[in-house]
């Protein structure tokens, strides 16, 4: 591994180079904010792939292209007289030392649950309304229940045991069911998010991601499709001529790969 003194100078290369790309490379000099959001969403999903792949040297290469971003944003702040990477980088160490009183106070805590009680407590007192003002809107359904759920929690609101969640989960299911027999379309999608809610719900009680989670399995059916698929292509089948039936046999023996 690298010194602090390779570290740094690692940062300053990169910084150096972003300099001459805003200077002599004609797509870097007409970047802005608003036309490197979309970019820097796709390079977080696709360090999200990598982690998930447990690919180290992907997860490099991943963390690169967002390091890249953060600093693509600092220099056109700079640009803007708005702020630099100093400003940054001084604004998150400013806040994780605030926010973290056991470790630069007198404040004691004796595990990770008062660490998140004290984090929410201190973030109500920055000025914030309410507990889940933190919560990105544009997150994706699935990861902003699970985070709004963290949030209640950080302040005491939530279950007791995994088991009264577990009793929630059934009652949101029988009233989805019943929803669902009415063909009502309003009140089945009600509480069809209300089921989903409920399971992130319990799966957080297992310390279980459902986000994670629910990728693992669309990737395990990616997998197994693909099989299905390449198996009746050999066989000089095609997919579409095919019933059920037929489908079923074929998915049963991609499960075994």
């Amino acid at each position: 591994m690298h010194s602090k003194e390779e570290k740094l100078a690692a940062i300053s290369r990169l910084l150096d180079i972003m300099d001459d790309l805003r200077k002599g490379c004609p797509w870097d000099k007409k970047q802005t904010n608003e036309s490197l959001r979309h970019l820097t969403i796709e390079e977080v999903y696709e360090l999200a792939d990598a982690i998930l792949e447990n690919e180290p040297e992907e997860i490099k290469k991943e963390l690169g292209d967002l390091l890249l971003h953060i600093v693509f944003y600092s220099k056109i702040g700079e640009e803007k007289n708005q702020f630099d990477i100093a400003d940054v980088a001084n604004a998150i160490s400013d806040k994780l030392i605030y926010r973290h009183p056991h470790i630069y106070g007198d404040v004691k805590v004796k595990d990770e649950k008062e660490v998140k009680e004290n984090w929410e407590k201190l973030k109500l007192k920055e000025g914030k309304k309410s507990v889940l003002e933190g919560v990105p809107k544009s997150l994706p359904a699935m990861v902003k229940a699970m985070r709004l759920q963290e949030k209640a929690k950080g302040v005491g609101f939530d279950w007791e045991n995994k088991e009264q969640v577990w009793e929630k989960v059934q009652e949101e299911l029988q009233e989805f069911k019943e929803e669902a027999e009415k063909k009502n379309r309003k009140e089945t999608e009600e509480e069809f998010g209300d089921l989903l809610f409920s399971l992130i719900n319990y799966a957080r009680f297992l310390n279980i991601n459902p986000e994670s989670a629910l990728e693992k399995t669309n990737k395990k059916f990616i997998k197994r499709f693909q099989i299905l698929e390449q198996e009746i292509k050999d066989q000089g089948k095609d997919l579409k001529d095919m019933n059920l039936e037929e489908m079923e046999k074929y998915w049963q023996k991609a499960k075994k790969h």
